[in-house]
């Protein structure tokens, strides 16, 4: 039998399988130390049941940043390490048509068009039009979109606008309104989101790549977040910054052709996108609104490529300002993604296809096992089962978990400490480490108030309860402390009834789970905090979170 060749898929598929049961098995095993000691209580059984639901997004996360960090470190250039057409690409210019198709519903034009504007203006006329795709309703708000398109159209003949009537199959709906009736003549189109903003370098690289791979259906590049002012956007993207480099890294090694699809900030092949993505209604006659991960599968089980060029140079978007704007996009994407389950089933699909559903679900069931591991910890010390725990094993179960669930940003950090070159561009080693100490604290502060809402709205889901699909706040604003405590309530009101539980069982547990406790307690505080136009420019000045895009430029 032949040897298999590194570059094998099914190599590197069943490489990545061995380390993520390696994990897994390391931290089952750690959980059965810490529970089984003075026999198995009811308590302790549903506890390792919880988590043995948990583990496999853990494991996920640690082998996908270990990989993505070797590969980081370790290759000349790491992008063309898991992207064979970059390593492929020609320089000179397109040979087809692209189009720069932007969708928009009810978003402020002057923010939207700057960007845009830059971006025609650095492409060849001769390549590239621009769709501005309106799917706000009809009114002053429209009137004033097209009026400020027509200004900025006046100086750019490739510029085009188009608004429909009715906005249905939302974004999807939207696109391919535009591939069925105005894309005659174009090649490729380049998905952007209204807070997207690319440069012509980077397009014109996803161009390249493109054109080097008859097969690659779509390439999506990776994504940075925009400089921002305010406290909370700043921090969080610091941190998803870094560690999405190395996950996607990872991702893609042993991923390969059968990649994601997040949506926007990706070229996408017209033919057999118009052809294969067409997204009908689910049995219950509501629409797919998570709708890039079906986009994907539907390619890749009719043998086309989906890439992702693990870069973020020259790619960005925007974040939500303030942490109520976060959780509330974050609870739109957990009803869209649960929607996922009820595609599981359809036929047709890849085994990767199926698995990148799943792993699109396990992003947001995690979080009801986790609260009720909280819970049931709680009950199980309440009866005094917990005096048997060992104390020294129990924290390092807490730290490993934690170290697997946040280890991409781990080892994102890690990347920047240890290349003086990359350090250098965010203000060198000592400024990062003081921003991956602000981050890590913010994270942990943040993390268990955000899994609580998910938790309590997945558990509402079932019996009707929906986030709205509409335009997204996007500018920077206070948030008052009746706002907050309007939407964080109850994850207060959690944190209050844990507590009382935890302190009724002995001052260790409670210490034990103070971390949680004190997230879920200060989620109104935090949520002011760090919308605090006071707080957010104490950060600035003080250069924490500091992105390369905000450094002077040396001299």
């Amino acid at each position: 039998m032949a040897p298999v060749p590194t570059e094998s898929p099914l190599l590197r598929r069943a490489v990545f399988l061995l380390l993520v049961l390696a994990i897994t098995a390391g931290l089952v095993a750690l959980a059965i130390a810490v529970l089984a000691p003075g026999g198995w209580t009811v308590w302790e059984v549903m506890i390792l049941a919880c988590y043995l639901g948990t583990v496999p997004w853990s494991a996920l996360s640690a082998a996908n940043a270990l990989v993505g960090l070797v590969i980081l470190l370790g290759a000349r250039d790491p992008p063309a390490a898991v992207l064979p057409a970059l390593r492929a690409a020609r320089p000179g210019p397109p040979r087809g048509r692209t189009a720069i198709a932007i969708c928009v519903r009810n978003e402020d034009m002057s923010a939207v068009l700057p960007p845009l504007g830059r971006l025609i203006d650095g492409l060849p006329a001769a390549c590239f039009d621009l769709w501005v795709l309106s799917d706000t309703p009809a009114g002053e708000a429209a009137i004033a979109e097209e009026a400020a398109f027509l200004a900025f159209a006046r100086t750019r003949p490739n510029a085009h606008y188009r608004r429909r009537t009715a906005n249905e199959g939302f974004k999807a709906g939207n696109v391919m309104d535009f591939l069925d009736n105005h894309a005659d003549g174009l090649a490729y189109f380049l998905c952007l989101d209204a807070d997207s903003e690319m440069t012509p370098a980077a397009v014109l690289r996803l161009v390249a790549c493109m054109e080097a791979d008859d097969r690659l259906a779509i390439l999506q590049q990776l994504i940075h977040g925009r400089p921002a002012t305010a406290a909370f956007p700043r921090v969080f993207q610091f941190g998803m910054r870094h560690g999405m480099r190395a996950w996607a890294t990872g991702q893609a090694w042993w991923q390969g052709d059968e990649g994601p699809y997040w949506g926007h900030n990706a070229l996408i092949r017209i033919a057999p996108f118009r052809e294969l993505c067409r997204l009908g209604p689910l049995p219950d006659g509501s629409r797919i609104l998570s709708h890039d991960q079906v986009e994907a599968t539907r390619l890749h089980a009719a043998g086309w490529k989906v890439r992702v060029l693990p870069d973020d140079t020259g790619s960005a978007e925007g974040n939500p300002p303030t942490f109520g704007d976060f959780v509330t996009r974050d609870l739109r994407w957990a009803g869209g993604n649960m929607q996922y389950l009820a595609l599981l089933r359809l036929p047709g699909q890849t085994l990767m296809a199926r698995w990148q559903l799943v792993q699109a679900i396990l992003l947001f069931l995690g979080a009801p096992l986790w609260c009720a591991i909280l819970l049931l910890a709680g009950l199980n010390a309440l009866t005094g089962a917990g005096a048997s725990t060992p104390t020294g094993l129990l924290v390092l179960l807490l730290a490993a978990t934690w170290a697997c669930h946040y280890a991409a940003k781990l080892a994102g950090y890690a990347e920047l400490l240890l290349n003086p070159a990359l350090a250098a561009r965010h203000g060198g080693r000592g400024a990062v480490a003081r921003s991956a100490a602000a981050e890590i604290a913010f994270t942990t502060l943040m993390e268990p108030a955000r899994l609580m809402a998910q938790s309590l709205f997945l558990l509402a889901l079932p019996f009707g309860m929906r986030v709205g699909w509409t335009a997204q706040n996007r500018a920077d604003r206070g948030v008052s402390w009746g706002d907050a405590a309007r939407q964080f309530w109850a994850p207060t009101l959690a944190g209050v009834v844990f507590g009382a539980i935890f302190a009724a069982a002995s001052p260790l547990a409670l210490l034990l789970a103070a971390p949680v406790l004190l997230s879920l307690v200060l989620a109104i505080p935090f949520a002011v905090v760090t919308a605090d136009p006071g707080f957010s420019a104490w950060l600035r000045a003080r250069g924490i979170c500091a992105l390369p895009e905000e450094m002077p430029v040396p001299a």
